[in-house]
């Protein structure tokens, strides 16, 4: 028998599910690889029937996470319950009680995670948690060492696979939003109430994590420009695809000469880039080093088995020794790391695809040109498609492809567009993302 790791588990939903299924058929070979016996000795839910599921002992059930706690024989402590009211009280109970943590709540370390760490710290105990960022893929312990050697420049990242799903079935096969969106809760890549994911939010807090780690620098969440795909049309998506690009809601830190630039909105990468080609529920994140280059991690995003698999290697990590002395060696984390210096997201240069509604009289479009050149803004390409409607003043759609410009700059442009009487509708407006420069000192 090799050395057990008791594991007290928090929370028995989907992936807490996976996490005693997982352990239950794999302990056998996991102790083959690394010596430990890894062992489910108690699990807390409000809901029993939930660990029953599991077909957890009923002797190792209980509604008291107090009880995992008290146990001396209990090492570590898994939360899966999710949000940051009770979930966080319960993490800086487990610390306190002298339990190692492991968490896959993005959420919480996104909001608290300088609080955790410090009581962590202060109790010599340490946190993993693989599978807050990414589900299944591993981006955590690559940042903290095989790219150690690396100053990371950027990250651009597919980081909610309901986003992408929807963006999948829009862009490729030209449905609505609101059709997308139901797909996605029938298939159960969607939330009954998907405004976290639609809106940005699970997104800034992964981003939040990985910026923090990457950059190893103390990120506000407050400080990320989060734009969601709630207001996205397939209109759009299909208009991208002809002009060459793919429709995505990213994620992006990037270093620049102003500071970091922190950000999450909907974005056309071109088809040629490797996130373009990431699909459905799945997640993929691009990586550049300034050694290293440029590297792609890509995989399950979500789900009971792909989360519950970074669990499990969190508390093997937790079992080896290894992840208390990164914790406590690998100074990356943002309770011993200092803010960083913002960039503005009114000073982001990028190139903008926009759509505007427009009667279909003369001189229209020399207006339209004429406010985008007083605000020095130049125009790549512009396209008119067919009226919506027929009769004199029939609306057409007008989408207009820029050269870099000046994000202030475009806001204001298409404010005073808006304002035109000849202008239908507010302007729609979509970034292009280009490939990130691969090598920077």
């Amino acid at each position: 028998m090799g050395k057990r790791v008791n594991v007290g588990l928090i929370g028995c939903g989907v992936v807490g599910q996976g996490v005693v299924r997982l352990i239950q058929a794999e302990a056998d070979e996991i102790e083959r690889k690394t010596g430990l016996r890894l062992e489910i000795a108690r699990v807390a839910d409000k809901d029993p029937a939930q660990a029953r599921k599991a077909e957890v002992p009923e002797d190792r059930i209980t509604t008291d996470a107090g009880q995992i706690f008290a146990d001396p024989n209990i090492s570590v402590v898994v939360e899966l319950v999710g949000g940051t009211g009770i979930a966080k009280e319960f993490v800086l109970q487990a610390l306190r009680s002298g339990k190692d943590v492991v968490t896959a709540n993005k959420a919480l370390l996104a909001k608290y995670g300088k609080e955790i760490y410090s009581t962590a710290r202060s109790a010599g105990r340490c946190v993993a948690f693989e599978a807050s960022c990414g589900g299944g893929i591993p981006l955590i312990l690559p940042l903290r060492s095989g790219l150690i050697a690396n100053r990371i420049n950027a990250i651009y990242g597919i980081l909610n696979g309901t986003c992408n799903y929807i963006l999948t079935e829009m862009g490729q096969k030209g449905k609505s939003y609101a059709e997308a969106l139901k797909e996605a809760q029938e298939a159960g890549f969607a939330e009954l109430d998907p405004t976290l994911d639609v809106s940005g939010g699970d997104t800034a807090h992964k981003l939040v994590i990985l910026a923090s780690i990457a950059f190893a620098c103390d990120v506000d969440i407050e400080q990320l420009h989060v734009e969601g795909i709630q207001h996205l049309d397939a209109e759009d998506l299909a208009a991208g695809r002809e002009l060459g690009y793919v429709c995505k809601l990213l994620g992006i830190a990037a270093r620049t000469s102003a500071g970091l630039s922190l950000r999450v909105h909907p974005a056309f990468v071109p088809m040629n880039h490797p996130l373009a080609t990431t699909t459905g529920s799945f997640n993929a994140i691009s990586v550049y080093g300034n050694w290293v280059g440029h590297t792609l991690f890509y995989g399950r995003g979500a789900g009971s088995k792909p989360t519950a698999s970074a669990v499990v290697a969190d508390i093997v990590e937790i079992g080896l020794g290894n992840a208390a002395r990164t914790f406590e060696q690998v100074r990356m984390l943002n309770d011993v790391t200092e803010p960083p210096i913002y960039a503005s997201m009114d000073n982001l240069q990028t190139r903008f695809y926009v759509r505007i509604m427009v009667a279909d009289r003369p001189g229209v479009m020399a207006q339209i040109t004429k406010v985008f050149g007083d605000r020095g803004i130049s125009l790549r390409a512009v396209t008119q498609h067919e009226p919506h409607d027929g009769g004199p003043g029939a609306t057409v759609s007008v989408v207009v492809l820029t050269h870099e410009a000046v994000e202030g700059s475009m806001r204001q442009a298409l404010e005073e567009i808006a304002a035109l009487a000849d202008v239908r509708d507010k302007p729609v407006m979509i970034r292009l993302v280009e490939e990130h420069e691969e090598y920077t000192a």
